[in-house]
């Protein structure tokens, strides 16, 4: 039975891989709406300018979709098709890969065409950073450096989760994730109230982040560029970035691009400095549609390991139960020579 239902769940994260690659994100009904529309809900109940009322919120904001997940799964430990569909659409809800990269490909599009006001409109669908002032060069950093770091966020998060847990794992990832974007930002609001969820996703994300920048690593040559660069870049910026997770993802894609991504970054009245990642020159469109090919591949890559770890903990469990059975047939002959 244990089998089965990790066969299906490999099964399921590959379909749900095959769906966010034909369609992309839902247009409508998307689930991840839904369930931002539930945190709203229980901000509104349990808001105070304070870190203890922030964890009650993440506890309840995450652990009724994995309770439901869990529920789910265990309800469908004995029905390995209804197992994989359930699997599949958690899998293609949670991933936004395709998108990623097609509204990469957009923006790389509106640049070259030198339409900034059509540029500047696009990027809040890619990032958070406050557009109006931006030129070509920033609106092109901007884009390369958000589809390094949601790489990590749509993509190989959900699977890692997929392939450790199973479905709790893929909702669990999703909704922690989703109250990151919500509520994990530094505002007068969110200060204390989104550390907990800040801090969750942090934690979520620390091995998908650093699997995301190895797989950038290895794809470098697909986009033009070499793996020993990118690795080095990767080992000597990563950790220059103010998140624990984002700058491995950003360092690796700017080592394997041949850019330099880092800077000045504007977010309504909040102004960073980032420190620079990589030795290049300033992204241009060009290498803006290289990020979206490398986010697709290192997508690809990240979905047939899950598929894979899920499979090999299927045939590690079949080796256990051969054994398992072996020694049971064994010490019951010995018992009958007695």
């Amino acid at each position: 039975m244990v089998l089965r239902r990790l066969q299906a769940d490999a099964i399921g994260m590959l379909l749900g891989g095959v769906l966010d690659a034909m369609f992309g994100d839902p247009r409508r009904w998307h689930p991840v709406a839904g369930f931002g529309r539930f945190a709203g809900a229980v901000e509104r109940h349990t808001y105070a300018d304070a870190r203890p009322a922030g964890a009650r919120f993440t506890a309840v904001a995450v652990g009724v979709p994995v309770t439901l997940a869990a529920l789910a799964a265990w309800l469908t430990r004995r029905r390995p098709v209804a197992r994989t569909v359930l699997v599949a659409g958690a899998t293609w809800a949670a991933l936004g890969g395709t998108s990623l990269a097609r509204e990469g490909r957009v923006m790389a599009d509106r640049l070259d065409g030198g339409d900034l006001d059509s540029a500047r409109a696009q990027l809040p669908n890619l990032c958070g950073r406050d557009p109006s002032a931006l030129g070509a060069p920033e609106l092109a950093r901007a884009t390369v450096e958000s589809v390094a770091e949601n790489t990590s966020d749509a993509v190989v998060g959900p699977l890692f989760w997929g392939a450790v847990a199973g479905l709790p794992g893929i909702v669990g990832y999703r909704a922690v994730n989703t109250l990151d974007a919500m509520v994990g930002h530094r505002s007068a609001r969110y200060a204390r109230f989104g550390t907990a969820s800040a801090r969750l996703d942090d934690l979520a994300n620390l091995v998908p982040s650093r699997v995301t920048a190895a797989l950038t690593v290895a794809a470098a040559p697909v986009v033009g560029g070499r793996s020993g660069a990118a690795l080095r870049v990767w080992l000597r910026d990563g950790g220059r970035h103010p998140s624990p997770n984002s700058g491995q993802c950003e360092a690796a894609a700017a080592g394997a691009l041949g850019v330099r991504l880092g800077g000045r970054n504007v977010y309504g009245s909040r102004v960073e400095e980032r420190p620079h990642l990589g030795d290049g020159g300033p992204p241009g469109p060009r290498d803006v549609r290289r990020a979206a090919v490398l986010s697709l591949v290192v997508g690809a890559a990240a979905l047939g390991l899950a598929c894979a770890a899920r499979a090999g903990a299927t045939r590690a469990g079949a080796a256990r139960a051969g054994a398992a059975r072996a020694g049971a047939a064994t010490a019951e002959a010995a018992g009958r020579e007695l």
